[in-house]
């Protein structure tokens, strides 16, 4: 896997879901709404935390979980084994995939909300 394989999270190049309203009570004049899927696995364990990191960094050979990442505070990079590299700042959000192997960089001061599926 390289850097291709880490996934944004967000609208761009995906396809508009609207769910089912039938099990809403919509207490509204109207409801609008659509979701823009990113990721669908099955899992075995979900672990949801907050992290905070100083500047440094790590290689994780392989990646050991799909790991769901929302950056809230500093900048942080993911390197693949060729040297390439995503940088996500504050509203950043994205997605590592199991297997992954590269380079957790913390690039300064950072946080995040994180949410790892095995």
């Amino acid at each position: 896997m390289n850097i291709s394989s880490i996934i944004p999270i967000g609208r761009e190049g995906r396809t508009a879901f609207v769910p089912p309203l039938d099990s809403y009570q919509i207490l509204s004049d109207s409801w609008i709404e659509q979701e823009f899927h990113s990721l669908r696995t099955r899992s075995s364990q979900v672990t949801v935390g907050y992290w905070t990191g100083e500047p440094g960094r790590v290689r994780i050979e392989p990646w050991p979980y799909t790991e769901v990442c929302v950056i809230k505070a500093g900048r942080v990079a993911v390197v693949d084994s060729d040297g390439r590299q995503r940088e996500f700042g504050p509203g950043d959000s994205f997605i590592v995939p199991k297997g992954f192997v590269g380079e957790w960089v913390t690039l300064e001061p950072a946080a995040k909300v994180f949410i790892a599926v095995e």
